[in-house]
């Protein structure tokens, strides 16, 4: 009878007891409350022993948490009308303000965060929004994180995922992105032509000093040309090249007969056919 009585006491110790055993996951943090108020002890990861129906085991994920913002309708200084969604990743520091501060710490991060997504849009401009976006995920980390901190939580960080613009203000974009490339286009063809014309303007100054360079530029020209297998060549002949043959063409003067003492006239050159038949017959 005895025997029967103490088996009895130790399998309602060891029910008893066992209602008391919880297994903390590596990933979380175990907070005890025992008669509701919560123990400064932190349970570690493993297994962990509580009172029956005194304790109460509330168990907290430290992992970081990643959170889409919803996409906030805003104007931003320059009064554009965007639509800006972002993601926010946070995890908890101190379990017992997790708990204990605020309701739903999850809920409330994404609040704030949605606040501050709007309040930097109305804040920021376009170009700000498009092109630098690094200065604007430190200022909304830094908004989000300041009430979070009260909350155990910390903001590990804060991006903007897209800006979505209307699609009146993306066709004046690209008609200004156009503008701007026509414009360099521009500019770097001026800059071309002006650095053209001062090399020609040293080749000309080049060649006025030699004129026998300016023949064999000529003479390059026609092997260019000639290289294209063109039936037809039409070669430019320079004036300089002229006067130059006119000045280092010798001049024969007048014969003089030893009879009668009139002068001789100088023999021509004999013309061509063309002009032969221009001429009168008495010529």
């Amino acid at each position: 009878m005895v025997v029967e009585i103490l088996s009895a006491v130790a399998v309602a110790g060891g029910a008893w007891l066992a209602t008391g055993l919880r297994v903390v996951k590596q990933y979380e943090r175990g907070l005890v409350f025992r008669f509701g108020r919560v123990r400064p002890a932190i349970r570690e990861p493993g297994l962990a022993l509580l009172v029956p129906i005194a304790d109460r085991l509330q168990k907290v994920n430290m992992q970081i948490v990643t959170m889409p913002i919803p996409a906030q309708d805003g104007i931003t200084r320059d009064n554009v009308t965007v639509r800006v969604d972002a993601v926010v990743y946070f995890k908890v520091i101190d379990p017992v303000l997790a708990a204990v501060n605020v309701q739903d710490y999850r809920s409330a991060v994404g609040q704030v965060a949605q606040t501050s997504l709007r309040s930097i849009i109305g804040k920021s401009d376009l170009d700000d929004l498009l092109s630098n976006r690094e200065r604007l995920n430190e200022g909304l980390e830094l908004m989000i994180d300041s009430p979070a901190l009260d909350w155990g939580i910390h903001i590990d960080r804060v991006e903007i995922k897209d800006v979505a613009l209307p699609e009146s203000m993306k066709r004046s974009m690209s008609r200004q992105a156009e503008a701007e490339r026509e414009r360099r286009a521009r500019v770097i063809s001026a800059d071309g032509e002006l650095q053209a014309s001062h090399k020609l303007s040293q080749a000309a100054a080049t060649m006025a000093d030699t004129p026998a360079a300016l023949q064999l530029r000529l003479l390059e020209t026609v092997v260019q040309v000639s290289a294209e297998k063109n039936s037809t060549l039409v070669l430019p002949f320079p004036v300089e090249l002229l006067r130059f043959l006119d000045a280092n063409t010798p001049k024969r003067e007048p014969e003089v007969s030893e009879g009668n003492g009139q002068v001789a006239p100088a023999p021509r050159e004999p013309d061509d056919a063309a002009t032969q038949a221009r001429r009168s017959p008495r010529e």
